[in-house]
C-alpha cells in the first residue's frame, strides 16, 4: 500500500515542472502549484516582498509535496474518507480544489445518501462516502474517476479553450482524460470510439 507522501509525489510528477499557459486560470503553475496557491500563504521564497512567477520557479519538488500534504490532504479531511478513494480525491483536490469534494457530494447525493454539496468534508459527507463504500467496495472508486472524467467533459463542453486539456491535436485523449483514467479500472476506460464519440461535438 502506498504511503500518503508516495502519493503525493506521484500527483508532483504527475503534474510536472513550470507552466504559465495562457488559456489556465491558474496562472503560472510549479508541480501543481499556482502562484494564487503560493501568495494565499505567504510564499515570497525569494524574498523580495512581493509573490511573482520567479517566486513559482523556485518552488521545488519537496515543497510542491508538503504543501500538498497539508493544505490539499490533511486540512480538507481527505484522510477521513475509505482509503481506495483518497488518492483519486487527492490527486482531484489538487487539480481542481473543493470540486473534488463536489465530485463526491453530488455522487453520494445520486447514490441516495443525504449530503449537502458544499465542497466541503464534514461528518455528514464522510459517514456518508464511508456507508457507501461499504455497500459497494468495488464500485465506488470507479465511479468516482467515472464522475471525476465527465467532470471534465463539462468543462470542455462549457469553455472551447479549455479543450486541448481533454482532447489531443491528432483527436486522442488529453491529459484531463488520462488523468481521470488512471484511477478508473480499465474495463471503464472510453474505447477510441467513445472517446471520438464524445468529442465528435467540439469539431
Amino acid at each position: 500500500m502506498q504511503s500518503v507522501r508516495q502519493i503525493a509525489e506521484e500527483i508532483v510528477q504527475r503534474e510536472g515542472g513550470y507552466v504559465n499557459d495562457p488559456d489556465d486560470p491558474g496562472g503560472p503553475t510549479n508541480f501543481g502549484v499556482t502562484i494564487h496557491t503560493m501568495r494565499r500563504l505567504g510564499l515570497d521564497l525569494d524574498n523580495d516582498g512581493a509573490i511573482t512567477a520567479a517566486d513559482v520557479r523556485k518552488l521545488d519538488r519537496k515543497q510542491a509535496v508538503d504543501i500538498f500534504l497539508k493544505h490539499y490532504y490533511s486540512r480538507p479531511l481527505i484522510a477521513e474518507l475509505p482509503q481506495p478513494l483518497q488518492a483519486s480525491v487527492f490527486d482531484m483536490y489538487v487539480n481542481a480544489g473543493a470540486n473534488a469534494v463536489k465530485i463526491l457530494q453530488n455522487l453520494l447525493t445520486d447514490m441516495g445518501f443525504a449530503v449537502v454539496v458544499d465542497g466541503a468534508l464534514g461528518p455528514q459527507s464522510v459517514a456518508a462516502a464511508r456507508a457507501a463504500f461499504n455497500a459497494s467496495p468495488d464500485h465506488l472508486v470507479d465511479a468516482y474517476g467515472i464522475a471525476r472524467r465527465n467532470y471534465y467533459f463539462r468543462l470542455a463542453d462549457r469553455r472551447t479553450a479549455s479543450r486541448k486539456y481533454a482532447r489531443t491535436r491528432a483527436g486522442g485523449k488529453g491529459g484531463w482524460i488520462k488523468r481521470a483514467e488512471e484511477f478508473i479500472s480499465p474495463r471503464y476506460h472510453m474505447t477510441t470510439a467513445e472517446f471520438r464519440e464524445r468529442t465528435a461535438p467540439w469539431g
